[in-house]
């Protein structure tokens, strides 16, 4: 049961609350409620929104991705543990001074850390999604970044063609029929346009491969995140794009990356 207004909480007591509505990890849970500089007031409305079943990231407004605390607004994409690796795989492949594309973006979470993982990149960053945009813009603030609004290229520089060095997507890809069986907290409250990937959940990445050799330099590659059944599909899709693909697999955190380069022709 939930205090009244003004009365202590001990982290026991979220604890409980949290179990008692069902949260899996209401330990760590708690103690992150707990760590938010908030007045007890505002807490007491945290844990009941929390126990009601809204997402905890909904909950505080923020979530941590590669150490980096991200702002986000409900209703906008929350970027899972496993897509960390996406980040690892495009930090590795990244040099200094290298133009960094981010579409998809999201919260802007990806983007974020590329540009602090990587040395003095310029990121461009784009989504279709206004709300989404707008937590890009300010996780973003801070780094030689630009975000636009649009689906896809379309609303990104023409210049650009021809010199991104890092193209990252964490596009959807749960099919359309899989939706109505992903987690609760998904279905309810995250974007359908940041889950549904189409027929067989590889409708964008078709999208971003085809028209990728056309904004990539001469050696740039292009990054995907998907999954480890849908891996070799994406593979051909690569392939058929014109680039040169490979797959890279984290056992760990159940993450699965498709990289594809553009060969030089020099």
């Amino acid at each position: 049961m939930l205090p009244e207004s003004g009365e202590g909480m001990t982290e026991q007591e979220v604890v409980t609350i949290l179990r008692e509505a069902g949260c899996v990890f209401a330990e760590e849970e708690a103690r992150l409620l707990l760590s938010e500089d908030v007045l007890m007031e505002e807490l007491i409305l945290m844990v009941n929104r929390r126990a009601e079943g809204i997402p905890l990231e909904y909950v505080i407004g923020a979530t941590v991705f590669c150490g980096i605390r991200i702002q986000l607004d409900k209703g906008v994409f929350v970027p899972r543990r496993r897509t960390e690796f996406l980040v690892e795989q495009a930090c590795a492949l990244a040099r200094s001074d290298d133009i960094v594309m981010d579409l998809c973006c999201g919260s802007g979470a990806v983007g974020a850390a590329i540009a602090a993982g990587a040395d003095q990149i310029s990121l461009y960053a784009a989504d279709i999604d206004p709300a989404a945009i707008q937590c890009a813009e300010q996780n973003l603030k801070g780094y030689r970044a630009s975000v636009f609004q649009g689906d896809l290229y379309k609303p990104l520089p023409q210049s650009l063609k021809g010199t991104v060095n890092i193209l990252t997507a964490n596009t959807p890809y749960v099919p359309t029929a899989e939706i109505e069986r992903l987690p609760q907290e998904a279905r309810l409250y995250e974007p359908k346009t940041a889950l549904d990937g189409g027929a067989d959940g590889l409708d964008l990445q078709r999208k971003i491969a085809k028209e990728a050799p056309l904004w990539l330099a001469h050696g740039g590659h292009l990054l995907i995140e998907t999954s480890e059944r849908q891996a070799a599909l994406t593979f051909e899709i690569f392939k058929n794009a014109g680039l040169a693909p490979w797959i890279v697999r984290n056992e760990e955190w159940d993450a699965t990356v498709v990289v594809g380069t553009r060969v030089s022709i020099d």
